[in-house]
């Protein structure tokens, strides 16, 4: 009698640098690092206060523009290139032979030009959800860090004392990093200022689609159906029906539940107000319009809409 011994290697693939990688990661936690600030909760008794008072600023018609609505997404991550910049430019220079006079130049610029950022930043802070706002208060604590630290480097250097001004100067720059990396993580991660809307226009199949009777709906005041996956805010006024994606682009609020008046819609969850005929945004935090939709009602009263470049 013989006996076939099987081979356990014939079975198992060969061990690769790959195959290792992958072992790793699918043991890996979910979660990484980063995220356990949006669940920290101990900075929950800052965010009141603070909320209050940057809604309190005297900004005026300026908070809107702070919010970047008029450039089509928010202002902040464009202003901090400024100081970033300068002070990127700054450390490269310290590590160069009589450039003592620009870097300290550079530095002063970088502190200028942190102040219109950290205010543009503040302003759409006050206008996330909670978890976005933990997350971004140590993402502000991380970058007033990086601006003491910068402003003792500068003075140092004004007092001739420029292997501490350096110091002083690169130690800025790892803080300012880190508050980088908190606002990407803000931005990629828990989609701080991204648009809440833009994949309305994937979702919906071109053509027409039927939303039911026309006079269904209440005259003048916002009612909420869906197209599918995608929920819709319909006003019917004397002139024609008015649809928008119910979902508000800032960060999702239904409009559905807020106030009509002057051909606008207004979110109850940030305020922002979108214009009914077309979708977009006349104030507040958001940056993006609304999808509009085409309507038309049948002749047998069906109210159909589509999305224009469906």
């Amino acid at each position: 009698m013989s006996y076939e011994v099987e081979n356990d290697s014939a079975r198992t693939p060969p061990s690769t640098p790959a195959r290792a990688l992958a072992d790793t990661l699918s043991r890996a936690p979910v979660a990484g690092p980063l995220d356990k600030l949006s669940g920290t909760s101990a900075l929950d008794p800052l965010i009141g206060p603070l909320r209050s008072a940057v809604r309190g600023l005297p900004l005026g018609p300026a908070r809107d523009v702070l919010h970047g609505g008029w450039l089509g997404h928010p202002l902040h991550p464009a202003l901090v290139q400024f100081p970033m910049g300068a002070w990127m430019s700054a450390g490269v220079l310290d590590l160069l032979p009589g450039t003592h006079r620009s870097s300290r130049a550079l530095v002063g610029a970088g502190l200028l030009a942190a102040l219109p950022a950290a205010l543009a930043g503040w302003t759409d802070w006050a206008e996330q959800r909670k978890p976005q706002m933990r997350t971004g208060l140590v993402h502000a604590a991380s970058n007033s860090l990086a601006v003491g630290l910068y402003t003792a480097s500068l003075a140092a250097r004004m007092r001739g004392r420029r292997c501490r001004g350096k110091l002083l100067g690169f130690a800025g720059l790892a803080a300012a990093g880190g508050g980088a990396l908190l606002g990407g993580h803000l931005a990629y991660r828990q989609g701080s200022g991204v648009n809440k809307t833009e994949s309305v226009s994937d979702i919906v199949e071109p053509g027409w689609h039927a939303l039911g009777r026309a006079e269904a709906y209440s005259l003048g005041r916002p009612s909420r159906t869906t197209l599918g996956e995608v929920p819709l805010l319909v006003v019917r006024e004397s002139d024609g029906v008015r649809v928008l994606a119910d979902r508000c682009s800032h960060e999702a609020g239904s409009l559905s539940g807020g106030e009509v008046a002057d051909g606008c819609v207004t979110c109850p969850r940030h305020g922002s107000v979108f214009r009914l005929s077309d979708g977009w945004n006349l104030a507040g935090p958001a940056t993006a319009p609304q999808p509009s939709f085409e309507t038309r009602v049948r002749a047998d009263g069906v109210l159909e809409v589509r999305l224009p470049d469906a």
